[in-house]
């Protein structure tokens, strides 16, 4: 693919005008987004099952923003991980973090509401973390930093390993790919997302468990 400024013109027009698209109001309980609905359920506890993982989303994960920054649909990415915990015989629970759009932070609050002590942070655009409770949220078990080539198998894969770490285990990380090609294309594109992302904090908000049904 050839780079130049008029196709990441193009991009980033497509991106605004899929933000301006979306249901920007649509900040109620109970909520749907392109191939799954779900419904806040009230204020997240920290967890008893030593054999559970939670999933925490950024503030705008399929509110403000519906797909990855490579075009995955939400639902997608949350079942794909969700899959990948239960194939170790873990269980996922999905809390969103309302108070900050830093995946490394989403991930800390995650873990620390985590009955295993483990958590995977998920940022609208993709960025995806695997952190434990005892780690500052600057540092990470793992980390996807390219949203923009983590596929829909490598959340899976990213539910295994994490549902892995619950257990005790120690597992080979997932493979991260690092092409560099892809950031001039996606880095104003992520830089939108972001700040949507952030839009959608409320300072001091608990996080919240969400119920969610795949369609």
């Amino acid at each position: 693919m050839q780079i130049n400024e008029k196709l990441i013109e193009e991009i980033v027009n497509q991106v605004l005008a899929q933000i301006s698209a979306s249901d920007a109001g649509q900040r109620t309980a109970e909520m749907s987004s392109h191939g799954m609905s779900f419904k806040e359920a009230g204020p997240s506890e920290v967890g008893t099952n030593p054999r559970e993982v939670v999933i925490g989303i950024g503030p705008a994960f399929g509110k403000g923003l519906h797909f990855t920054i490579k075009k995955i649909p939400h639902a997608t990415v949350l079942r794909e991980l969700i899959a990948g915990i239960e194939e170790e015989g873990c269980t996922p629970r999905v809390v969103r973090v309302r108070r900050t759009s830093d995946v490394g932070f989403i991930a800390n609050y995650a873990a620390k509401l985590s009955g295993s002590g483990i958590g995977i942070g998920v940022q609208s655009k993709g960025t995806t973390v695997i952190t434990q409770k005892d780690l500052n949220p600057l540092t990470n078990l793992e980390l996807f930093p390219l949203a923009p080539i983590i596929t829909e198998d490598r959340y899976r894969a990213i539910g295994r390993n994490a549902a892995k770490y619950a257990k005790g285990e120690n597992p080979e990380p997932v493979p991260v790919i690092i092409d560099q090609s892809v950031l001039p294309i996606y880095q104003p594109i992520a830089v939108l997302l972001h700040n949507r992302e952030t839009s959608f904090v409320v300072d001091r908000a608990e996080p919240v468990d969400v119920e969610v049904k795949f369609e």
